[in-house]
């Protein structure tokens, strides 16, 4: 049984069995259990307590909290992992300033880990056998930080232990399309090692290509290109500026899919069944270790052979060669080989989720969650962290309210804090599995806050449709960090805008991968969802994230003096997501605009119409039904916004409102489809599932369509092209049907 523990009092043993009384029960418990301020049924978004709250939001408790939680590397399940779970769960139970119930859930998970006892390593092994040179099996301790003996070394998680040696072999970024131009251009790949850089593909996904030409092991590392806009030396890198130095190295995770390898979609308890390790998929296929770019420039800028295309070449300082092997006048002897020892080992780990809960004092069963991951590779004080120092700082400023009496939200809220996130995803997929039922029924949003500031720009945001009213109305109420006067909303569409025919130029809202834990949430649960972070000035980095990510420089310096100086784009995002919370909790409607859907629909079907339509037609398959079903998606959101907009000017009932509100709430439920793509493990929705077609509409039709191109008529290929067109029908008509008067049947 999945282990509970219980802070609080008399409240906290009541309130968390399982999730808590929140997930555990539909009303008030009586008496004086619950000290809230008097409700009525039309408690409504108290303007007041927001400025309260915004005003109370302070940048110097975000840092504080942010070095105490970046003091020592983290990584899931290591001691000091388990140093923040109680930090979190004082917090939460602090009696000035803590919730109603905090308690921790704990899984039984499959995590991976380099071995103590047999670091990884990378060599070039001479003809002879002789150890030539070696890569570096820690990052330099630049600062301190990356001397402390609870940094893990550089490792990719999940790939298998071994000793593979062979010639190198440059492969770009190790896309299918990488490895066949090299299978074109005749370059031997068979029991090779090749040296990719990170980006353009996901990192098992590097190895898994490989594999397929029967590579031996992959080498990945960070080109200055894609990280540092060029530069390279020490002098030009942190701690001199936000570069990544030469020696760092990006851990992550290779698993291909979120949640416990061993019990996919089930709660990893001890009484869950769980699959063989050996039987367990999803893992890469052949040993996979990451290197510095310092390392990778020995490797890459003596290898022989043909240069690679122009747009393989990156910021080493030489002409990038393919290989395979080195070159003669090298540092190298001819024929000297490449070996990659791997010796990482998969341990069964207890991870803990650390809930806080208020309860809402008019809808205690309608959940609106707001959470993070709590574990990093090393110190983390970008990732995760900066986002916990915020979460932190809004549920002390909420939890003071609240222990004053003046103040309770309508609907409950839920403070998370996921573990083993790195690992891929694992404390939130866990939770979602557990509490399946409960959060389908009843939760209205989740609010995701990873990496709460990557730069100090500008204000980005990604979400589902419906959430993006909320998001906007929240950002123009706030002002922007900085000189100007602008808001935070007016800042962000200087820098990400779109051309919207409905509103015109607005920010752009980003849509929502598998990147951070709201995947679980969206992509299995089908609940409204959103992430928010503060970022960078695109025209003047091509960064294809913050330079130090995953790696041993992350640390509190880089945020204090690099990233944030000042911590006012943290208490920004703090802001921008109480106000978010607050609207969401608080408003007597559900500030959920689901005509925004009506955009996203249409915008899709067109890109189906004018990329895909004409080879439908030569299959004799008709995009007719889809087209009346966007277009009775579009009337029923019409017809539905303006019975709100009626309501908001009566005086509704509480039925009314409740009718309306979960109309407004389960709307992202009715584009889930488990069997719409079953080679998938977590999608369920049908909109916004993995997207590997080059036309940018519905995911499973272009997928579809996208292998079923080459195949003759009547083919199993063009027969899921009208299955998936069906799918997209049933699912579309399903959400207009929900959104039409409830008694309409």
């Amino acid at each position: 049984m999945q282990c509970v523990k219980v802070l609080g009092g008399v409240l906290g043993a009541a309130a968390l069995l399982g999730l808590g009384i929140i997930l555990g029960h539909f009303a008030i418990p009586k008496g004086t259990d619950l000290p809230a301020p008097s409700a009525s049924a039309s408690q409504d978004l108290d303007l007041e307590i927001l400025e309260a709250v915004m005003g109370q939001l302070d940048a110097n408790r975000i840092r504080e909290n942010l070095r105490e939680l970046s003091k020592e590397p983290h990584l899931a399940t290591s001691p000091r992992d388990e140093v923040l779970v109680q930090l979190l769960l004082r917090r939460w139970q602090d009696p000035e300033s803590g919730l109603d119930s905090a308690g921790t859930s704990e899984y039984e998970v499959l995590l991976s880990f380099p071995s103590q006892k047999q670091p990884n390593r990378v060599d070039v092994v001479g003809p002879a056998g002789g150890i030539l040179f070696s890569s570096q099996r820690s990052e330099e301790n630049l600062t301190g930080e990356q001397g402390d003996p609870n940094v893990v070394p550089p490792y990719a998680a999940y790939a298998p232990p071994g000793t593979p040696q062979g010639l190198l072999v440059y492969a770009n970024r190790g896309s299918e399309e990488d490895f066949m131009e090299l299978y074109q251009q005749g370059i031997k790949l068979q029991d090779s090692i090749v040296l990719t850089r990170y980006g353009g593909v996901g990192r098992r996904a590097k190895a898994v290509n490989a594999a397929k030409y029967g590579v031996a092991g992959v080498l990945v590392y960070t080109d200055p290109a894609d990280i540092n806009d060029g530069r390279s030396l020490p002098n030009e890198t942190f701690p001199y500026s936000w570069g990544l130095p030469p020696s760092g190295v990006e851990r992550g995770s290779y698993f291909e899919y979120f949640g416990d390898p061993l019990t996919p979609y089930l709660p990893a308890n001890p009484s869950s069944f769980r699959l063989d390790s050996d039987n367990a998929s999803g893992f890469p296929p052949i040993p996979t270790q990451p290197i510095g770019f310092k390392d990778a420039e020995v490797l890459l800028c003596n290898l022989q052979g043909a240069s690679a295309p122009a747009a393989w070449q990156g910021a080493l300082g030489c002409d990038y060669k393919l290989g395979p092997g080195f070159r003669s006048d090298g540092i190298f002897p001819a024929g000297s080989q490449v070996n990659v020892s791997v010796y990482n080992r998969l341990e069964l780990r207890n991870s803990s989720n650390v809930l806080g809960i208020i309860r809402g004092a008019v809808e205690p069963d309608r959940y609106v969650l707001y959470g993070n991951h709590r574990d990093s590779w090393v110190h983390g004080a970008v990732d995760p962290s900066s986002g916990t120092a915020v979460l932190l700082e809004l549920s002390r400023v909420l939890g003071t309210l609240l222990k004053k009496g003046t103040w309770r939200p309508r609907r409950s809220i839920v403070f998370a804090s996921w573990g083993a996130e790195e690992f891929g995803l694992i404390g939130s997929t866990e939770f979602t599995e557990e509490s399946f039922s409960k959060l389908q029924e009843r939760a209205v949003a989740y609010i995701n806050v990873d990496i709460s500031v990557f730069a100090n720009a500008t204000l980005r945001a990604q979400g589902t449709p419906p959430v993006q009213s909320v998001i906007f109305s929240a950002a123009k109420q706030i002002r922007a960090p900085g000189p100007s006067s602008l808001s935070i909303y007016d800042n962000w569409i200087r820098y990400s805008n779109r051309s919207s025919p409905v509103y015109g130029l607005v920010p752009s809202l980003g849509t929502l991968g598998a990147g951070s834990d709201y995947a679980p949430f969206i992509h299995f649960l089908g609940i409204s969802s959103m992430d928010i972070a503060y970022t960078y000035d695109r025209s003047k980095t091509s960064a294809r994230i913050y330079p130090t990510y995953h790696t041993a420089f992350d640390t509190f310096d880089y945020v204090d003096k690099f990233v944030d100086p000042g911590f006012s784009s943290h208490q920004a995002v703090a802001q921008t997501v109480g106000s978010v919370l607050l609207r969401l909790s608080d408003s007597l409607f559900l500030p959920l605009n689901v005509s925004d859907y009506s955009e996203t629909l249409r915008s899709l079907l067109q890109a189906a119409q004018q990329d895909l339509g004409g080879l439908l037609e030569q299959h004799n398959i008709s995009l007719g039904p889809l087209v009346t079903a966007v277009e009775k998606f579009e009337e029923a959101a019409t017809v539905l916004g303006q019975h709100v907009s009626a309501l908001q000017k009566g005086t509704p009932n509480p039925l009314q409102v409740r009718m309306l509100n979960d109309q407004l709430m389960l709307l992202e439920r009715t584009f889930l489809n488990s069997r719409a793509f079953p080679e998938e493990r977590y999608y369920s929705h049908v909109l916004w599932a993995p997207r590997t077609g080059s036309v940018a509409t519905f995911p499973g039709l272009s997928n579809a369509c996208s292998k079923a191109m080459n195949t003759g008529p009547g083919s199993a290929a063009w027969a899921e092209v009208q299955r998936q067109l069906s799918i997209l029908v049933v699912a579309l008509e399903g959400a207009a049907a929900t959104l039409r008067p409830v008694a309409d049947l």
